[in-house]
C-alpha cells in the first residue's frame, strides 16, 4: 500500500488512497476523461503505470516539485471537411492533470519513464536505505 500516493482527479485508486477534494466537491464522479492508473509497489522501487491510448510520448509531461510527481497531457485534434456544398469542422480537446505526493524513501534523481502499447510506464527507484534488507544473523562477540 502507497499512503503518500495522493491524485488531483478521481480514479480507481480512490477506493485505496480515499476521497479527493474534487470529487468530494463536484458529488462524484465527472465525465473528465482521466486515463487509469495502476500503482505497484516493488522491493526496490515504485511503478506507476498510465493507460492512454492515442497518446504518444511526445503527449506527455513529467514534473517533480518537491516531492509532487505530476503527470499531465494537452493534445488537440481538428478535423476538416470541404465538399462543393458544405464545410464540415470538428475540434477535439483532450486534457489531463494528476499529481502523486511521493515518499522521501525515494531516489529522485533516478526517476525513469517510457512509453509503450499506449502504456506511459515510470519508474520511481528507493533510496537505498529505504530498500527491505534480508535478515541476517548477528554474531555475539
Amino acid at each position: 500500500m502507497l499512503p503518500m500516493l495522493r491524485t488531483t482527479w478521481p480514479s480507481v485508486v480512490d477506493e485505496f488512497l480515499g476521497n479527493d477534494l474534487f470529487c468530494d466537491f463536484l458529488g462524484g464522479r465527472t465525465g473528465i476523461n482521466t486515463p487509469a492508473v495502476n500503482i505497484i509497489e516493488g522491493k526496490d522501487d515504485f511503478k506507476i503505470e498510465v493507460a492512454a491510448p492515442g497518446l504518444e510520448k511526445n503527449d506527455f509531461n513529467i514534473n517533480l516539485d518537491h516531492n509532487v510527481l505530476t503527470i499531465s497531457s494537452e493534445k488537440e485534434n481538428k478535423k476538416e471537411e470541404k465538399d462543393s456544398e458544405y464545410m464540415f469542422k470538428e475540434f477535439n480537446y483532450n486534457s489531463f492533470k494528476r499529481s502523486f505526493t511521493l515518499p522521501n524513501s525515494i531516489d529522485a534523481d533516478k526517476i525513469s519513464a517510457n512509453h509503450k502499447d499506449g502504456i506511459l510506464h515510470i519508474t520511481i527507484p528507493k533510496r537505498e536505505e529505504a530498500k527491505v534488507k534480508p535478515p541476517r544473523q548477528i554474531a555475539i562477540v
